[in-house]
């Protein structure tokens, strides 16, 4: 039989007493932290697997960048590659008519003017439509009002109403317009009409996004996958200034919603897709969308661009969509645009 030794009553009192004591300075940690946690100086680390699969993606190049406007990468001057320069033999040139849409971006919209008219394309209509700037706007157009289709500086309802402006004054069979503040790269309007040309079936077309500064330095790029009609109608990641369409599906459409202010060009996409067009995501860059702090897209996206992208999205389904169902809808087409963005930074694809 084993013996189990006496614990003298003093003895037990002091275990009793430190056991109190330590039970108390426990109670006293845990509200500490708690009201750490409470006011947000201390915050929980992530659970290790997140914290892995977010490192990983890091490592490996897997994160996603379309709908991504600052980059961690510092600023670099933009690089074109010479090919961009070599423009393809077109049998019967279509007519391109592009209009600018403009309002008080004076320090900018010359660079835009000149990466359209140094594409050095034979049948062009350029337009600026300017919505009556009080900065150096004027100025600026009186130095390329001869070079010009048609330049106008008229009061307009926004943004939208300028556009349907515009592109009454044109004729031509291809149509794109480009914001005041952003480029198109050397050589895309002859890779577009080249395109064109040999695709009469295709209504339209889109390429690669390249986002610059205020001071035109590169910031990052967008490579997107093929088009894919049924994420587009969850949401919009066709670059704006890379977008050119046939004539004959925006008169199908009637044009420029102008009840738009920031969405105008989702919901000409969804139109377009409604209709019949046929889409295709060129390979390659075709513009550079310039992010500064002026600009619509940092500017009004919270104010006005949620609201219009809910609009599209309750037409589009009926009724209201939740993120969650936004995401799980667009997680194949984000994945396609990981691998395709992968493959180009390791130079496999060539765009």
């Amino acid at each position: 039989m084993t013996h189990k030794p006496e614990i003298a009553p003093a003895s037990l009192q002091g275990m009793e007493e430190r056991l109190a004591a330590l039970t108390h300075e426990v109670r006293e940690l845990r509200e500490t932290i708690h009201h750490l946690l409470h006011q947000k100086a201390l915050r929980p680390r992530l659970p290790f697997k997140l914290w892995l699969r977010h490192n990983l993606k890091v490592r490996l190049g897997l994160m996603p960048c379309l709908g991504q406007l600052s980059f961690p990468a510092p600023p670099r001057p933009l690089r074109v590659p010479r090919r961009y320069h070599r423009k393809p033999q077109l049998a019967n040139p279509p007519v391109i008519s592009i209009v600018t849409p403009s309002f008080n971006q004076g320090h900018f919209i010359a660079a835009t003017i000149d990466s359209v008219l140094n594409q050095d394309y034979p049948r062009l209509e350029y337009v600026v439509q300017d919505g009556g700037s009080t900065d150096d706007t004027p100025t600026v157009l009186d130095r390329y009002r001869h070079r010009l289709h048609h330049c106008e500086i008229r009061q307009d309802r926004g943004q939208s109403h300028a556009i349907n402006l515009g592109f009454a004054h044109t004729t031509g069979e291809i149509m794109a317009y480009l914001n005041s503040d952003d480029l198109l790269l050397p050589g895309a309007l002859h890779a577009v009409a080249h395109y064109f040309e040999r695709h009469p079936e295709v209504d339209v077309v889109y390429g690669h996004r390249v986002i610059i500064d205020q001071h035109g330095l590169e910031r990052g790029r967008w490579v997107l996958p093929p088009h894919d009609s049924e994420a587009l109608k969850w949401a919009d990641f066709i670059p704006q200034e890379t977008l050119f369409w046939r004539r004959r599906i925006w008169e199908k459409v009637g044009g420029i919603d102008e009840s738009f202010r920031f969405a105008m060009d989702w919901d000409l996409l969804l139109r377009f897709q409604e209709a019949g067009a046929r889409f295709y995501r060129l390979g390659r860059f075709l513009g550079c969308f310039r992010v500064h702090d002026s600009s619509k897209t940092v500017s009004s996206v919270n104010e006005v661009g949620l609201q219009e992208m809910d609009r599209l999205r309750r037409r589009s389904f009926g009724r209201p969509v939740a993120y969650p169902e936004i995401n799980a809808h667009l997680r194949g087409y984000i994945w396609r645009h990981v691998l395709c963005n992968r493959l180009y930074t390791l130079g496999i694809f060539r765009y």
